[in-house]
């Protein structure tokens, strides 16, 4: 079995294909050269054996004696007589003295009278004399009987005369001559191209090992699907990817990381400089303090609440340069929105469990006066329910919410409350007659604002703790606009200017910084986790709408006042059955932040004292069974000695 030589590597490939290239291109341009210098020196001879040729029929003695021989005898042209005549000598000097082939002398007829061979004297030339002896000079390059030549041939003309041809002078340089100067010559030319052959053998073997390093030695094929394999990964991931060079320049985005962060063009940011990406202001912060357990960050970014997290990426060898950062944008916003929808779930489910827990004890003790035969007991008793209206709902005065979503979110967050020891009720001045288009931009704003106010009552130092929630509905030009107070028995914001409170990053016990990455001390735990006011005034101010502090509280309650504003989030609904537009504030809203102070409440000015709200001196009892501030004061002490434990307060009797 034979087996197949591997295929070399594409940088040895690259590395034979430069040197190829370099010895191409330095043997031509030898060989262009070589020949330029050829054809130089050949016509340099030329001109030599021009110039010898002439200095030689333009002798006296030449022109006298060839032309003395023009009318000679057959004994006078005997090879013997002219090997030891005149002109054999004079020739034969001149072509010793000019190291020329030969130096050629003959009549008009062509005949040699002087030749280097003297077995050559007498005989016609090899060559065609035909132009010398019609008077032209001639200069060529021909082969003749002693070998290639460059040579020339120039007329001799009569004494006295230059229009009679008696003869012509032949002068040649040998080939061998000329191709020695083209040796010495090109020999310097040799020498520099073998060294520039070896210069560009070496710079390919340089630049080669280079693009190894470069590439860490993978192949162009590598390289390809590494690219291919990034370019899915990246835009398959549910997660944005931003790459950061050591330089602090974007290296990678992805399309979930531009519509994450509201980058218009992502792709356009790779190469910028990180401050000029526009990115978050906590990023540089990000990565300084990347490590590979540094914590992840969270950060509001326009409607999302983003987890960023950041890692120093190193290669693998000991002592080299890091390759930068790479930092993960995760959204939490539609987490946190399920989980809030879940929460109000379970409330709802805990509350529909406690009323069927009091409407069991009433059953209960309807069938106990029933077996004992006390007829006349069970239907007072039934009476007084009746009169007592149905079981509680979790939030009272719900009825006048028309939008079934906010009765249900309401109703969850009072059943919360009460778990906590807090009373959430509706405000008097509440009606929302129209219906909610975005109930998770609405939720979420009403669900930070209550959250906070129940943890700002727990936490304060007030025994009647409370949160009041008042919505209106308010319409202009066909479109709906929700008003939004929330006021708590709290101890208030222990802030001068409430506006810090809405930075990024105060968290509940420390405030962080606002850039969410370092904490301080700063708002307890009450009114903010770090990012829930942030986002719902980010939720508003992105509708048109705000959310604003109009009242601070004071230590001992009653607590803060929030409002918001929420633009374009009510379609027409039906008015509540029974209640006029007038009743409750109708059509009166509470008005949005002003330029000269503190934002006014309408006719309750600044909220019924400083908590915001009229106290109604209500102790609720919520779904819990605690009272609701109405004791009614019966304690069913019927003359049979029974009491039912019944404290008519809410949903939690138990009986």
């Amino acid at each position: 079995m034979t087996t197949r030589r591997p295929r070399p590597g594409f940088l040895a490939r690259m590395l034979l294909l430069h040197l190829a290239v370099v010895a191409a291109v330095v043997l031509l341009c030898g060989g262009v050269y070589g020949w330029l210098t050829y054809e130089r020196l050949g016509r340099d001879a030329e001109h030599q054996a021009l110039s010898i040729a002439r200095s030689v029929a333009a002798e006296d003695d030449v022109r006298s004696t060839v032309a003395g021989l023009v009318d000679a005898g057959p004994e006078d042209l005997d090879p013997d007589v002219l090997a030891a005549g005149a002109l054999q000598a004079s020739a034969e000097d001149v072509r010793r003295r000019t190291e020329s082939l030969f130096v050629v002398i003959t009549d008009d007829d062509g005949l040699r009278l002087s030749h280097p061979n003297p077995a050559q004297l007498g005989r016609p030339v090899s060559t065609d004399p035909t132009e010398a002896l019609a008077g032209r000079e001639v200069t060529s390059q021909e082969r003749g009987t002693l070998g290639h030549s460059a040579r020339a041939k120039v007329p001799v003309y009569a004494p006295g005369t230059d229009t009679a041809v008696v003869g012509a002078v032949s002068v040649g340089i040998s080939r061998e001559d000329v191709l020695a100067t083209l040796e010495q010559d090109i020999a310097p030319v040799a020498a520099t191209a073998v060294g520039a052959l070896a210069l560009g053998a070496a710079a390919s073997t340089a630049i080669a090992r280079r693009l190894k390093r470069l590439t860490l030695g993978l192949e162009p094929e590598e390289i390809t699907e590494l690219v291919q394999d990034q370019e899915a990964v990246l835009r398959g991931v549910d997660e944005g990817v931003i790459g950061v060079s050591p330089g602090h320049r974007i290296t990678v985005v992805n399309q979930e990381a531009g519509r994450l962060l509201g980058l218009d063009d992502p792709a356009r940011l790779v190469g910028t400089p990180l401050a000029e990406a526009g990115l978050p202001e906590s990023f540089p912060a990000l990565l300084a303090a990347a490590t590979p357990a540094s914590p992840a960050v969270e950060q509001v970014v326009g409607p999302h609440v983003l987890i960023l997290s950041a890692r120093a990426v190193r290669p693998a060898g000991p002592g080299l340069p890091g390759l930068g950062w790479v930092v993960l944008v995760r959204d939490r916003t539609e987490l946190q929105s399920l989980t809030r929808q879940l929460d109000a779930v379970g409330a709802l489910s805990t509350a529909l469990r406690a009323q069927r827990h009091e409407f069991a004890n009433r059953l209960h003790t309807i069938s106990g006066l029933l077996a004992l035969g006390d007829t006349d007991e069970a239907r007072r008793y039934v009476a007084e329910v009746t009169e007592t209206g149905p079981l509680t709902y979790p939030a009272e005065q719900a009825e006048l919410l028309r939008d079934p979503y906010l009765q249900a979110f309401l109703g969850a967050k009072s059943v919360e409350a009460a778990e906590r020891g807090v009373v959430l009720r509706i405000g008097e001045d509440t009606l929302v007659r129209g219906q909610i288009t975005d109930p998770q931009d609405v939720t979420t704003v009403i669900g930070n604002l209550v959250d906070n106010a129940v943890r700002a009552a727990v936490q304060g130092a007030a025994e009647d703790r409370w949160v009041e929630v008042e919505l209106l509905d308010e319409w202009a030009g066909g479109t709906g606009t929700l008003h939004l107070v929330v006021a708590d028995s709290g101890d208030g914001l222990p802030v001068a200017d409430p506006e810090p409170v809405f930075a990024q990053g105060w968290s509940t016990a420390a405030g962080a910084a606002p850039d969410g990455a370092v904490a301080a001390p700063g708002l307890p735990e009450a009114h903010g986790q770090g990012f829930g006011l942030a986002l719902s005034r980010e939720l508003a101010r992105r509708r048109g709408g705000d959310v604003w502090v109009t009242d601070s509280g004071r230590p001992g309650g009653p607590g803060a006042v929030f409002c918001a504003r929420l633009p374009g989030t009510v379609v027409p609904g039906t008015v509540v059955p029974g209640h006029r537009p007038g009743d409750h504030g109708a059509g009166r809203a509470p008005a949005g932040p002003r330029e000269d102070g503190p934002p006014d409440l309408g006719a309750r000015g600044a909220g019924a004292g400083s908590s915001g709200v009229r106290a109604t001196g209500r102790s609720a009892g919520g779904s819990g069974g605690g009272p609701d501030g109405r004791t009614d004061g019966r304690t069913d002490g019927r003359t049979d000695g029974r009491t039912d434990g019944r404290t008519d307060g809410g949903t939690g009797g138990t009986g």
